[in-house]
């Protein structure tokens, strides 16, 4: 994608309200990105905000661009006052373990697989 591309893309976010996108740019490139939501499932709308779609692209990999993203997404919520973050994920449970995530529960989606959701206390 391109820079243009990417500003058009993500043009409907915010900084202080939801949805929230942080975008990676590398040799005017999008490298990568990560947004959070009010809720990204509803079946457990007490659960928020959601961090999601986490994103790098395959030539920016193995540059520790997702732990920077998600490290600025955390930092932003920590500004707007939030305490917690939740994520689900169907095949990254063990890459958000490695980083702190605390599992919370394993539930099933539409096409019955499991998803697992964790939670992250920003005041540690």
């Amino acid at each position: 994608m391109t820079f243009n591309d990417v500003i058009d893309f993500f043009s409907n976010t915010h900084s202080s309200k939801f949805p929230i996108t942080f975008i990676a740019i590398l040799d005017h490139q999008c490298a990568g990105t990560v947004s959070v939501f009010e809720n990204d499932y509803k079946e457990r709308p007490h659960y928020k905000p959601w961090l999601a779609s986490l994103y790098v692209e395959q030539n920016y990999r193995d540059r520790k661009i997702g732990i920077q993203l998600i490290e600025a997404l955390l930092k932003h919520l920590i500004v707007l006052g939030f305490k917690e973050v939740y994520l689900k994920t169907e095949n990254a449970s063990e890459y958000y373990k490695n980083r702190g995530w605390t599992f919370v529960e394993s539930v099933m989606n539409n096409q019955n697989e499991d998803i697992n959701i964790f939670k992250y206390s920003l005041f540690k």
